[in-house]
C-alpha cells in the first residue's frame, strides 16, 4: 500500500493533474448551485473533454472533481434558497435553510464546507485503507440485501416527522411510493400509471419532484405571506456571522465523526449513495438526539446540518470502492464514470490496482487534493454567496421560479415536465398549508423504484418470502428497520410518562 501511495503522490502531484484537480472541483461546485443540472449532466458533458485528454488517471480525476464538487457545491442552493441543487442535498435545506431565515446563512455555509471537507477527507481515508476488503463485502449484498435496505431507509421517515405527525408521515411516504409507480418498471414494459401520455413512460423526474415539493412552494409562500420574505430583505446587512462557536463545534464534532464512517460505508454498497445517505444520516442523528436537541430539527439545527452534509461527501468517496474494485457502478453518476473508463480502454475490477495502480492511487491522492481546494475555494466565498439573500424579495421570487422551471426542463428537455412540476408544486403548496411533511414523499418517492425492483427479483428467485429466513443479513436488516421505527415511539412513551410523573409530583 506504502508503494501505491507513493505512486499516486507523484502522479496526483503532476502539473496537469493538479490542473485538472482545481479545474473539476470549480466546474462541480459551480454546476451543484444551479438547480436541475446534477453531475450526471456534467459528467456526461465532459466525458468528450475527458477522452480528449489521452490519460486515463488526468481523465478520472477531472471528473471525479466534478462529481465531488457538485455534492459539495450543491449545498448552497439548498441552504439560501430551499432549491436542492443535486438529490444528496436535500436533507442539508430541512435545517440548512431555516438557519439561512434566521439570519445565519454565512454560519450555515462555513457549518457545510468543514463538514463536507471532513466527510470527504475521512472517506479518502478509508477508501486508501479499506477498499480491497471493502469490495468482497459489497458482493455479498444481493436483491434480498438491497431490499432490506430499502425498508430501513424507509423506516426512517420517523425522523422527519414532527410530534404527534408520524400518521401524516406515513400517508406521505404511501404517497411518495405511490409516485414512483408511475412508468414503466424494471421487470415490466408495460406503462402503468401514465394516463396514456407518453412523457410519463420514463416515470416523473426526480427533480422535477425535488423542485415541486421546496422551491416552487417558497416561490408561492414569498408571493402569499409578504413578511415571510421580509425577514429575508431586512437582513441582508447582518450576513456577518460567518463562524460558529466552540460550543456549535463540538457538538457537530461527534456528527461528522459518525456520519464519514456511516456514509462511507452506505456509499460502498452498489445502489445506495450519496441520497441515501444523506437521508439516513439526518435521520440516525435526530433519533439519538435527547430533548431539545431532537426537537431543533427541522428549525435550524446545527447537527442536523452537518449531518446530511458529512454522509453525503463520505458516500460520493465510499461509491469509488466498487466502481474501481468491482466494475460495478454504485450509482447513475459512477455508471457514467465507468462508461468512461471503458472509453479510455480501462477496465475497472479486481486487477486494476496491481496492473494500472498509477491510475487507482491518483485518483484516491486527488481526493484529498480536491477536497482541500474545494475547502480553500468556498470559504472566503462565503460572504459573497450569501448575498444571495441581500436580493429584494420582488427578485428573488422570479430568480427562483427562474431556476426552477429552467432544472426541470432540462431534465427531461421537454414542456410536459413544466405542466408536471407546477401541478406538483401546487399540491405541495397545499400540503405545507395542511402541515405535512414533505420529506417523506421524496423518500418514498426515491426508494420506491429499488424497493419494487429488488423485492420482486427476491420473490422469483427465492420462491416468495423465503429470503427473509433464508438470509441472516437480510433478516437483521429487517430487524434494524423495526428498531428504527419503534424507538422513537418508545422514547416519546417514556418521555410522556416522565412528564405524568412530574405532573402528578406537583
Amino acid at each position: 500500500m506504502l508503494e501505491g501511495i507513493m505512486i499516486g503522490l507523484s502522479a496526483a502531484f503532476s502539473l496537469q493533474n493538479l490542473l485538472m484537480v482545481i479545474g473539476g472541483c470549480l466546474i462541480g461546485t459551480f454546476i451543484g448551485m444551479l438547480p436541475g443540472l446534477g453531475p450526471m449532466s456534467i459528467i456526461a458533458i465532459m466525458i468528450p473533454v475527458a477522452i480528449s485528454l489521452g490519460d486515463p488517471a488526468a481523465a478520472l480525476i477531472l471528473l471525479a472533481g466534478v462529481y465531488y464538487g457538485a455534492i459539495f457545491g450543491g449545498s448552497t442552493s439548498s441552504i439560501l434558497l430551499n432549491a436542492p441543487g443535486v438529490a444528496g442535498t436535500v436533507a442539508t435545506s430541512f435545517d440548512g435553510y431555516p438557519m439561512a431565515r434566521k439570519g445565519q446563512a454565512g454560519k450555515a455555509l462555513t457549518i457545510a464546507a468543514v463538514a463536507s471537507f471532513a466527510g470527504g477527507t475521512v472517506g479518502a481515508v478509508l477508501l486508501m485503507i479499506f477498499a480491497p476488503a471493502l469490495s468482497t463485502v459489497a458482493l455479498l449484498f444481493h436483491s434480498a440485501e438491497y431490499f432490506a435496505l430499502m425498508v430501513v431507509g424507509l423506516s426512517a421517515i420517523a425522523a422527519f416527522a414532527g410530534t404527534g405527525q408520524v400518521a401524516k408521515a406515513l400517508m406521505m411516504t404511501l404517497l411518495g411510493l405511490i409516485l414512483a409507480t408511475v412508468g414503466e418498471g424494471a421487470l415490466f414494459n408495460m406503462p402503468r400509471f401514465t394516463l396514456g401520455m407518453m412523457d410519463l413512460q420514463s416515470g416523473i423526474s426526480f427533480i422535477t419532484l425535488a423542485m415541486a415539493m421546496f422551491a416552487l412552494p417558497e416561490a408561492l409562500f414569498l408571493v402569499l405571506n409578504p413578511l415571510r420574505g421580509a425577514s429575508a430583505e431586512g437582513e441582508t446587512n447582518k450576513i456577518t456571522n460567518l463562524r460558529f462557536s466552540r460550543e456549535e463545534g463540538r457538538a457537530i464534532a461527534p456528527v461528522i465523526a459518525r456520519q464519514s464512517v456511516q456514509g462511507f460505508f452506505i456509499g460502498v454498497l452498489p445502489g445506495a449513495g450519496a441520497t441515501i445517505a444523506s437521508f439516513l444520516g439526518y435521520a440516525v442523528e435526530r433519533n439519538i438526539a435527547k430533548g431539545e436537541e431532537q426537537a431543533e430539527f427541522g428549525h435550524g439545527s446545527v447537527k442536523g446540518l452537518a449531518a446530511p452534509e458529512t454522509a453525503n461527501n463520505a458516500a460520493c468517496t465510499g461509491s469509488f470502492v466498487p466502481l474501481l474494485t468491482l466494475g460495478i457502478p454504485g450509482s447513475g453518476t459512477t455508471a457514467i464514470l465507468l462508461g468512461a473508463l471503458i472509453a479510455l480502454n480501462v477496465t475497472p475490477g479486481p486487477r486494476l490496482m496491481t496492473d494500472t495502480p498509477e491510475i487507482f492511487w491518483a485518483v484516491i491522492i486527488s481526493m484529498f487534493i480536491g477536497n482541500l481546494v474545494l475547502l480553500v475555494l468556498n470559504l472566503p466565498l462565503i460572504p459573497y454567496i450569501a448575498k444571495i439573500l441581500a436580493i429584494p424579495r420582488n427578485y428573488l421570487i422570479p430568480f427562483i421560479l427562474f431556476f426552477t422551471l429552467m432544472g426541470a426542463y432540462i431534465g427531461q428537455n421537454n414542456a410536459t415536465e413544466l405542466l408536471i412540476l407546477v401541478g406538483l408544486g401546487v399540491m405541495a403548496t397545499i400540503f405545507r398549508f395542511a402541515d405535512y411533511p414533505l420529506a417523506p414523499l421524496l423518500i418514498g418517492f426515491i426508494l420506491g423504484t429499488m424497493l419494487e425492483d429488488n423485492f420482486a427479483r427476491s420473490m422469483q428467485l427465492y420462491r416468495g418470502l423465503d429470503f427473509i429466513i433464508e438470509r441472516p443479513m437480510t433478516l437483521g436488516l429487517l430487524v434494524l428497520a423495526a428498531l428504527l421505527v419503534l424507538l422513537p415511539s418508545y422514547r416519546a412513551r417514556r418521555a410522556r410518562k416522565r412528564a405524568q410523573g412530574v405532573a402528578d409530583g406537583d
